[in-house]
């Protein structure tokens, strides 16, 4: 069972606080070969209803742009087609017994699935070609093809519950039986939560289903809620504490199951495997084979997440205060030396769980700036170092002679970045106006005395240094 929180907020309860959670809670089903082909059909359905949809978006659009060239005028063209769910829906409903006859085979909501799939797509191409969405442009909806997209489906309305505590109630899909109990969930359902919605997904070599659930509890307080901890990842180490608390070493997992996956990868190659060109289908012993070689890489996942989950929630238990470094995940994957080990230690999951870890037990989470030098920062006198390579483990201060371990300097920046910064108010100072602060050496105007062109240079090339205050940002506070 895998449990996560998506967002919360504080109401008034009478005389307490009562604090709004939306959570997710997933099980691992074991539904029997009726209801496996059922629950196919339901995911068919959903591509089937964002392809046509697809269809008949790009007939329309294709329709007007013919029209353009014949130099028709805008105001006489074919009239653009919605692209909203509700028109995409009953559209749907007018033309569902021509061109799906057998709609009835599967629930209403596995076709509104696909349709509003669809119409977020065209929602979020629409905002990235304006520039309303962040992240890299985002393309055209493509056409899903039963080989490559996921198979889910996702639930809105009709019979949802839980039957007892191994078995869970669909809509048309009836009662299947759950891998694990889903005891946890119902006691919380009991206490006046509510289902909003579930998803079934073809996951990790099984049928899971997902429920999303608005539940209230009371706020938690964390051990130490006092206490302010940072915490520096890296590779060799997956975690190094500011407070003395001993590293977490990096376990490796797809390391340590490297060479199981080579032998069973090189078991896969040899049998007997599925060809598109051919049409030629696999064999039983390929079969076989590949679902081992499954089987290894799923168990490398699974033992990454339990590993991350328990980092993250001793941490958010414990401190008031966590610390972390926007870290440029996403840059360090475009590196191939280094890909394959970030991959592995999951830098984004850790950030992503302590987010909504530390809402839950009444902590905040602070991200320092993405070029706060934590690294190349003396944690005894402030003093900055020009370079240091990654290469070079142990931090060693010229102007103090601080020597200790890089990860662990960095962790106690990451702390000692808090103290130096009012939530709110930038920098903190002894007069509270700032005008403590020593004058640059430049002179008191802040421009260089010398060789002011190659001083502006270097400055637009690494950009503005960010304050204190600019090096720390709030995601959840409670």
């Amino acid at each position: 069972m895998l449990l996560e929180s998506f967002a919360h907020t504080l109401e008034y309860a009478g005389e307490g606080i009562v604090m709004r959670v939306v959570q997710a809670y997933r099980f691992a089903l074991d539904p029997t070969p009726r209801q496996t082909a059922a629950l196919a059909s339901h995911c068919g359905a959903v591509r089937a209803a964002f392809n046509w949809g697809l269809a008949q978006v790009k007939a329309n659009l294709a329709l007007r742009e013919a029209e353009r060239s014949y130099g028709i005028p805008d105001d006489q063209l074919t009239p653009a087609l919605s692209w909203s769910m509700y028109s995409l829906r009953k559209r749907w409903n007018q033309v569902k017994d021509e061109i799906a006859p057998w709609w009835a085979d599967n629930s209403k909501e596995a076709y509104a699935c696909g349709l509003t799939r669809l119409a977020d797509a065209l929602a979020n191409w629409h905002d990235s070609q304006q520039g309303k969405r962040k992240g890299p442009k985002m393309g055209f909806p493509r056409f899903k093809t039963k080989r490559r997209a996921a198979r889910s489906v996702r639930f809105t309305t009709g019979t949802i519950r839980l039957d007892g505590h191994t078995h869970v109630v669909l809509p048309v899909l009836g009662r299947i039986k759950t891998h694990e109990s889903v005891t946890k969930l119902a006691r919380l359902l009991a206490e006046g939560a509510r289902i909003a919605s579930a998803t079934v997904r073809w996951q990790e070599g099984r049928w899971h289903v997902s429920f999303i659930v608005h539940a209230e509890r009371p706020p938690g307080s964390p051990t130490l809620p006092e206490a302010v901890i940072g915490v520096d990842l890296g590779i060799k180490t997956l975690a190094v504490f500011s407070d003395g608390r001993p590293p977490v070493p990096n376990p490796r997992h797809l390391n340590a199951a490297a060479r199981k996956l080579r032998r069973l990868s090189r078991a896969v190659s040899r049998k007997h495997g599925p060809d598109r060109r051919t049409r030629q289908q696999p064999s039983k012993r390929w079969l076989r084979a590949n679902a081992a070689r499954n089987r290894a890489e799923y168990r490398v996942a699974a033992l990454r997440r339990d590993g991350i989950h328990t980092l993250t929630t001793s941490l958010a238990r414990t401190y008031g205060t966590i610390v972390v470094e926007d870290l440029n995940v996403a840059g360090m994957i475009r590196n191939r030396r280094l890909a394959q080990a970030v991959s592995d230690a999951g830098f984004g999951e850790v950030r992503r769980q302590l987010t909504y870890k530390t809402g839950w037990n009444g902590g905040r989470l602070l991200v320092a700036g993405r070029w706060f030098p934590s690294s190349k920062t003396c944690s005894s006198c402030g003093a900055v170092k020009a370079k240091l390579p990654l290469r070079v483990r142990t931090y060693l201060c010229e102007g103090c002679g601080l020597s200790m371990d890089r990860d662990e300097n960095a962790a106690l920046n990451l702390a000692s970045l808090v103290e130096r910064t009012v939530a709110g108010s930038g920098p903190e100072t002894r007069n509270g106006r700032g005008a403590d602060r020593k004058t640059p050496p430049g002179g008191a105007g802040g421009r260089e005395t010398s060789t002011p062109h190659r001083a502006l240079a270097a400055r637009i090339r690494r950009g503005p240094s960010p304050t204190p205050g600019e090096s720390l940002r709030i995601l959840e506070t409670q």
